[in-house]
């Protein structure tokens, strides 16, 4: 190749070049806009700052807690692996909402299931066979039955050698009425254990004839799609959500596509559940996220760490209190409110 050729050669190849830098370098500028525009869109400090202040949900009130490691499954009987226990007070109880309240419960969670002579009670479990000494379906049993036995039967730190709450709740399995009486002007959320529309008719009846001012008060109910979807035909101005359908598709959605701002229609009107120890994945946390769910009437709840496997547990210590953003406003689902709930408060003045 002559000279001439040669430089005739370069400058081809110059010019191919060019055209690839210009290229390269208006991708380069259209990726720093994205990211600049992803992070100033999701800024949570560019956002309004949140009203109000955080609300705390104590799950059953005050109960007797117990290694959630052991007790994995949902069916498992958790009084077999409770802690030491601390007091006498048992979970579903109106000693315990009330003292759930005192100390600092916004709203207290119970579960209500219906007896074989068609009265409704404050229990969890779907069988008595776990923390009493009766057998059979709670719904098998008449409220008198119910009311006989020693709900603190079953309870062991141990593995079984001693037994520190036997005799001590006997006759305090308490019916719905009881329960309402117990906090006749502060919310409840009321958890349906089963999938039964009628159970919803039930409580509603029960609420109906109390007199109670469910609206007012702010009470609230969740479980299964099937009853959550009648209790909001029953009672259509207060709060029901499908926990585990609902509020896990606003949440995985959001988590998806929320970078955008655009709001899921999941969440419309729902409920967003974000683990605190998974607060980082989800888009303008806290003030930004917190007006998107606003602007589509969606309420936030903040749970403990999610562990595959585990269902959704609340918080238990200070130090994951400690985690959530001062700015919060929204709910926190609480385990052990003798512990979170003073810890709160100096947060709350």
């Amino acid at each position: 190749m002559t000279e001439a050729n040669t430089d005739w050669a370069d400058a081809l190849e110059g010019t191919k070049k060019k055209p690839m830098k210009r290229r390269t370098k208006i991708a380069l500028w259209i990726f720093a806009a994205l990211i600049a525009w992803l992070t100033l869109s999701n800024a949570s400090w560019l956002a309004p700052a949140p009203k109000g202040k955080p609300k705390l949900i104590a799950h059953r009130g005050v109960y007797h807690l117990y290694d959630k490691r052991a007790a994995v499954g949902r069916d498992t009987c958790t009084a077999v692996h409770a802690y030491p226990p601390e007091h006498d007070v048992f979970e579903n109880t109106p000693e315990s909402m009330r003292w759930a309240v005192g100390l600092g419960a916004n709203m207290v969670e119970v579960d209500v299931a219906p007896t074989k002579d068609g009265r409704m009670v404050l229990f969890h479990d779907w069988t008595v066979d776990c923390r009493t000494e009766g057998k059979g379906d709670t719904r098998d049993l008449t409220l008198a039955e119910l009311k006989a036995l020693d709900i603190g039967h079953g309870y062991t730190a141990d593995g079984g050698k001693t037994f520190p709450l036997r005799g001590k709740g006997v006759g305090k399995l308490p019916t719905v009425e009881e329960g309402l009486a117990a906090l006749p002007v502060h919310p409840i959320l009321f958890n349906f254990i089963s999938k039964n529309p009628r159970e919803a008719n039930q409580l509603f009846a029960i609420l109906k004839a109390s007199g109670r001012d469910t609206k007012k008060l702010g009470d609230a109910f969740y479980g299964a799609e099937r009853p959550v979807k009648r209790m909001r035909e029953l009672l259509p101005d207060n709060w029901s959500f499908d926990l585990k359908r609902e509020a896990l598709a606003c949440s995985k959605d959001y988590v998806t596509y929320g970078w955008t701002g655009i709001v899921p229609e999941s969440c419309r009107n729902g409920v967003i559940a974000i683990p605190i120890n998974y607060q980082w994945a989800f888009w303008g946390w806290p003030d930004r996220l917190i007006a998107r769910m606003d602007s589509v009437g969606a309420r936030v709840i903040v749970f403990g760490p999610y562990e595959s496997g585990k269902s959704n547990e609340g918080l238990s210590t200070p130090q994951q209190l400690a985690k959530i953003p001062a700015s919060f406003n929204g709910y926190i689902w609480v385990e052990d409110i003798r512990a979170v709930g003073p810890a709160l408060r100096p947060r709350q003045r």
